[in-house]
């Protein structure tokens, strides 16, 4: 199913709505970027051939993304829930890579910590 206005714009108009619990900010903080570097050093490790290490740090990324699920557990208004697959890896990727790091530099992440 189709996100009205596409992906990026539905998933940010609700962003902040969902994000607003102070502990949830910080390991959002922390998890976001730990993901990104998971997911980037594991195509990197796997391109070179390092299949071991690839694993490794998709594995830390996976244990980012399960530190962020921890946190939005403490949200008072709950994600909606996925349509299947296809919208769990995109939404996740959309989050981690573009939505989060907006988030953060559009100074809505300060707004909602100075008032969560």
């Amino acid at each position: 199913m189709a996100r009205e206005g596409g992906l990026i714009a539905w998933q940010w108009q609700g962003y902040g709505r969902n994000h607003r619990d102070r502990l949830n900010l910080l390991l959002h903080l922390f998890a976001v970027p730990a993901f990104i570097a998971g997911i980037l050093a594991c195509v990197r490790l796997a391109v070179s051939g390092l299949g071991l290490a690839a694993a490794f740090a998709l594995l830390f990324a996976i244990l980012a993304f399960g530190v962020q699920g921890l946190g939005h557990k403490r949200e008072a208004v709950a994600p909606e829930p996925f349509l299947g697959p296809a919208d769990f890896f995109g939404r996740v990727f959309v989050e981690q890579f573009i939505t989060f790091p907006r988030f953060v530099l559009s100074g809505q992440w300060a707004r909602n910590f100075a008032h969560g």
